[in-house]
């Protein structure tokens, strides 16, 4: 892997992490602006990214900023994401430390949180709407008929789990080891 190249991802990671505010689900929709724009990897790639960052230990934006990065340029690809990605949290949190005190009293600081919570929620809805459809239809379908785009057994799966963590509040680690033993016993 070329020095240039990986000079490239720590920085694309570093500005998602500078400006990922809110946590893991906000590098989401910059991840998938990375799809667009570099074709380091898919959006369906991504969908597999985020059920393999969820379901292991750590921070999921971590997770998946290793994931691409080693996916990218192995693991001096993975090493470079991931430095990049929690970079701008760790200079931020050492600027932090000096000034606590004026930083949690400023008005402007907390008005500024009032405005970038909004913003958050937003950005997560969206990229969960882009997940969410990338999840549950066939986007590859050329049918005429709409229903052709539905994927029946994913929605069924989705509906499932939806209704199993209502009435029942499962640990998430029971609901992301049953949906992984469905999804073998389905492929096989």
């Amino acid at each position: 892997m070329r020095m240039s190249q990986l000079l490239l991802m720590f920085f694309e990671f570093f500005k998602v992490g500078l400006f990922a505010v809110g946590g893991g689900l906000a590098t989401i929709p910059f991840l998938t602006e990375l799809a667009e724009r570099y074709h380091w990897f898919t959006i369906e790639m991504l969908s597999s990214m985020i059920a393999v960052s969820e379901s292991t230990p750590g921070p999921i934006g971590v997770n998946m900023a290793t994931y691409v990065g080693f996916h990218i340029g192995g693991i001096i690809g993975g090493i470079t994401t991931t430095i990049g990605l929690v970079a701008p949290s760790v200079i931020v949190i050492c600027i932090v430390a000096k000034i606590l005190k004026k930083f949690k009293e400023s008005e402007v600081i907390q008005s500024l949180f009032y405005g970038l919570r909004p913003a958050v929620a937003a950005l997560i809805v969206t990229a969960a709407s882009g997940i969410f459809i990338s999840s549950l239809l066939h986007m590859d379908s050329d049918s005429q008929n709409p229903f052709a785009y539905i994927n029946y057994i994913a929605v069924a799966l989705f509906v499932l789990c939806y209704l199993i963590n209502r009435k029942y509040k499962p640990h998430p680690i029971f609901i992301i080891c049953l949906m992984a033993v469905v999804g073998i016993v389905l492929q096989l």
